[in-house]
């Protein structure tokens, strides 16, 4: 029997570190806990004194060597308010098989939060209702919570008139924005297709007509207007949309005056805000988050991306020539190459290895590798096809210093060098190490105030300086992990991404968490420029995101996704909740077409040559997923969202994908995807979207059968995809195995008092339509909705009592109400003035058992199912 080491010290491991255990000397160890409190400062970490988190760890550490089981770190509830983020490194890690678990004590809920409580607010403008209190010296964030409530930056009137695009930005007719103060502040936002941009403002002038001029910041502008990144394949495809336009604007004291929304003056060190009814801003709990992210485990080394061939260290000696602007795939479109043998590259390090960037083809030969003088090994880069980006070389396990890679022609028409990535540290990862039912709040994430966000796709983005992919940063960061996991944990209430699975990070686990209400990705794994590697220690593999809800993604940015997977292989998906989000709810893959042959390129009409080359991609499993209520915000994408090559078959399998509000795609296989085995998912709610879309040829080799939709609508305009259509059904009749599918997907019934629409225990029959993102008040800011008479909606649940919730007009009618199939009268919703989330039947005291409540429309022009209540 395994039997664990908890850090409050037992007799032998008390008597290892020299300090007295408090009890009586045993032969093995027992399960005392090391108890952690928001304001412990013990040093015995007891029950009696506990200790601060990071004398806990300090503690654990020096625990594990002599271990015989796990260590346990027991955190008390209460808040632990961060400034920085809780760290967590190699030396940190358990042993494989015997975790070191931080872990919530039983029945209690610590918070880790990066916020500050702010009071003493006052009221500052009577007609606009605004108040205002101090913040930090300095303190600046894009976010605050009330009452946990996210707030907003305050903000324009959407899509406003009268503004049209110059040289440097905006101007209007209208002069009042020269009265703006701090205008340099201010933000413009632009969502375009799948993009959200924002860039900073410069200056407000007036213009020559009187009117006002909208300067953007020089950089950001560039960024998000006048030359937005493209280099291509593996990187973007070939949409760009611009900057061209305003959806709205933000922060600036001049917008304020609407419920819910702030504005922060770092000036003056105040936070201006307008209260929402109900709330008093004398007894609220208002969080700001400062931090910029809450929980960092951290092997070596970190993010590993590749330096291009024109990088200073590298001495070409020889007859070399340079070849730029190829259209082949190369690393910043450009090569050296020479046809010469015993012409060499150098490339001096400071590191533990090193990879070189080539390319494969039939007129590529062999060349001979030297490390420090020595060599070590002979390459080659002859093959069958041009395949650009490809590590020829990989040199790792060397010891920590100065090294010089020698790469000398030894045969063949050409040798090639397209790029470097230098290993700067041992391949060392944090490792076994579990987070248990702990909360995390209050992050926040800055850099956009100042350089503006631009956006690639999905949350990832161009960094503004170098260009380069990167990624909305976390709140909960693993970088280069082993045996990670997360279970029970919740993440919310983010200016941030929620958990992401970074650089590399291997056979590890987000299980049973939530994650919500976060700014950005929800849940994150992999990345977005390790396509070429060869090596297994630098891939990203083994990891799994399971029985996870993961709601309310890109709060702020909102290109964000619930679930964002890159380069990996082995990843699993399965029966996790994804809803609510601006954009698609799981996107798995990355690449585009760079890894579809020149031929499929060409038949999508793509230039010829092309971008080819590689990724390690593969094996990945989505599996069970309920994902909901998506693309609330943006265009172009879907339920679950596939893109990019592989090279290994993969299953998408089981899957409930419903309720599309716009612009979607519900089994969207994008560009390049491959090797796909989609079947025996069910499409429902997709408004007027098609099924599946495999909209180019360079989409080929997927496998599409035994799905069941509402819709019959698709296009199949992939090469060598061996497909099915559907089986359509209408009016909610679906078959057994249908049901079969809705009854297992998902988590399992959600936590809480409230059955959205779009639950799984819900289930309509007859013609039913639902609507989301409406803005009228809505549990989740969603309907379903009927103007068929007779038609119903019906939902089995287990407990003593349900209401139910609906909204009231003067089109809606009567309501037939059955419990367990007995009826109990009607309602009506008819009344002169709309009213949301209105409970108009609800019964109590039932026998704790299952139960069915069904409602059924009667008569007027609509009938609208919001949710229900549950106890």
């Amino acid at each position: 029997m395994r039997r664990a080491v908890v850090a409050c010290l037992t007799a032998v491991a008390a008597a290892t570190l020299g300090v007295s255990s408090g009890g009586p000397a045993e032969a093995a160890p027992h399960t005392d806990v090391l108890h952690v409190a928001p304001d412990g400062h013990g040093s015995a970490c007891t029950a009696q004194s506990p200790c601060s988190l990071n004398t806990a760890r300090d503690r654990a550490r020096k625990l594990v060597p002599a271990a015989a089981g796990d260590v346990v770190v027991e955190l008390l509830g209460g808040t632990y308010r961060l400034t920085g983020p809780f760290r967590l490194g190699v030396q940190d890690s358990g042993r494989p098989g015997h975790p070191v678990v931080y872990r919530a004590a039983a029945g209690q809920t610590p918070v880790l939060t990066g916020a500050v409580k702010l009071t003493g607010f006052t009221k500052t403008d009577a007609d606009k209702d605004v108040y205002r209190a101090k913040v930090p010296a300095g303190a600046d964030s894009r976010e605050l919570f009330v009452n946990g409530v996210r707030a907003d930056r305050d903000r324009g009137s959407r899509d406003p008139s009268g503004f049209s695009v110059t040289a440097t930005g905006f101007t209007t007719a209208d002069p009042a924005y020269t009265g703006w103060t701090d205008p340099a502040r201010v933000e413009v936002v632009r969502n375009s297709g799948w993009k959200q941009m924002r860039c900073p403002l410069a200056s407000i002038t007036p213009s020559a007509s009187g009117g006002s001029n909208l300067t953007v910041d020089p950089g950001c502008w560039n960024n998000n207007h006048s030359s937005v990144p493209n280099p291509g394949f593996p990187f973007n495809g070939a949409g760009l949309p611009t900057l061209d336009g305003i959806t709205w604007l933000e922060n600036a004291y001049q917008l304020l005056g609407t419920p819910g929304q702030f504005y922060i003056d770092q000036k003056a060190g105040y936070l201006y805000y307008v209260p929402r009814p109900g709330e008093d801003l004398a007894t609220a709990d208002v969080e700001l988050p400062l931090a910029p992210e809450l929980l960092d485990a951290s092997g070596t080394p970190g993010h590993l991306a590749p330096l291009n061939d024109t990088d200073w260290r590298a001495v070409y000696t020889g007859s070399w020539g340079y070849s730029g602007g190829r259209h082949l795939g190369d690393l910043d479109a450009d090569v050296h190459y020479t046809s010469t043998d015993g012409d060499a590259v150098s490339y001096t390090f400071d590191g533990t290895g090193i990879q070189m960037l080539s390319e494969t083809n039939g007129d590529e030969g062999s060349a001979d590798v030297f490390v420090d003088g020595t060599k070590v090994s002979t390459v080659s880069g002859n093959g069958p096809e041009r395949l650009a980006q490809q590590a020829m070389v990989s040199v790792t396990g060397l010891p920590k210093g100065s090294h010089t890679l020698r790469v000398v022609k030894t045969g063949g028409s050409y040798l090639l060098v397209d790029g470097f990535t230098v290993i700067p540290d041992p391949i060392a990862p944090v490792h076994d190490i579990t987070f248990s039912g702990l909360t995390f709040q209050g992050a926040t994430w800055n850099a956009p105030t100042a350089e503006g966000y631009v956006d690639n796709q999905a949350g990832v983005v161009w960094d503004p300086t170098t260009r380069t992919p990167a990624r909305i940063p976390a709140a909960v960061q693993v970088h280069r992990g082993q045996r990670i996991t997360f279970t029970g944990d919740t993440v919310s209430h983010t200016g941030t991404s929620g958990i992401d699975l970074a650089d590399q990070t291997q056979d590890s686990a987000v299980t049973g968490s939530t994650v919500t209400d976060t700014s950005g990705i929800g849940v994150a794994v992999g990345e977005a420029d390790d396509y070429y590697q060869t090596e297994p220690a630098l891939m990203t593999s083994g990891n799994t995101v399971s029985r996870t809800v993961v709601q309310f993604p890109g709060q702020e940015y909102a290109d964000a996704v619930g679930i964002w997977v890159g380069h990996s292989r082995g990843t699993t998906l399965s029966h996790n909740d994804v809803g609510y989000t601006p954009y698609s709810g799981i996107s798995i893959g990355w690449g585009w077409g760079w890894a579809s042959s020149c031929t499929l390129q060409a038949k999508q009409g793509l230039p010829d040559p092309c971008l080819h080359g590689t990724t390690y991609a593969g094996d990945e499993h989505v599996v069970g997923n309920h994902v909901h209520s998506v693309m609330g915000a943006l265009f172009d994408g879907g339920p679950i969202y596939t893109l990019g090559g592989q090279s290994a078959p993969s299953e998408f399998t089981g899957n409930v994908l419903s309720e599309c509000i716009d612009g979607c795609n519900m089994i969207y296989h994008d560009e390049g995807s491959s090797l796909w085995d989609t079947h025996d998912n069910v499409v429902r709610f997709g408004n007027g979207s098609l099924w599946t879309n495999l909209w180019t040829p360079s989409i080929h080799d997927d496998s599409i059968h035994d799905n069941y939709s509402d819709t019959a609508s698709y296009n199949n305009s992939g090469t060598d995809i061996t497909f099915q259509q559907a089986t359509v059904v209408s009016d909610g009749n679906w078959p057994a195995a249908a049901l079969a599918i809705v009854k297992a997907a998902g988590p399992g019934t959600l936590p809480g008092g409230t059955a959205d629409d779009d639950d799984l225990r819900v289930a309509y029959t007859g013609s039913w339509s639902s609507s989301g993102s409406r803005g009228d008040g809505d549990l989740d800011n969603g309907v379903h909705y009927t103007q068929q008479n007779g038609a119903a909606a019906t939902i089995s649940f287990t407990g003593t009592g349900i209401g139910f919730l609906t909204e009231t007009n003067s089109d809606e009618g009567d309501i037939g109400i059955a419990l367990d199939g007995v009826s109990q009268g009607t309602v009506s919703a008819d009344t002169p003035q709309r009213h949301s989330r209105q409970t108009l039947w609800s019964v109590s005291g039932l026998t704790d058992a299952p139960h069915t409540l069904t409602v059924t429309k009667l008569s007027g022009t609509y009938f609208l199912v919001d949710g229900f209540t549950l106890s």
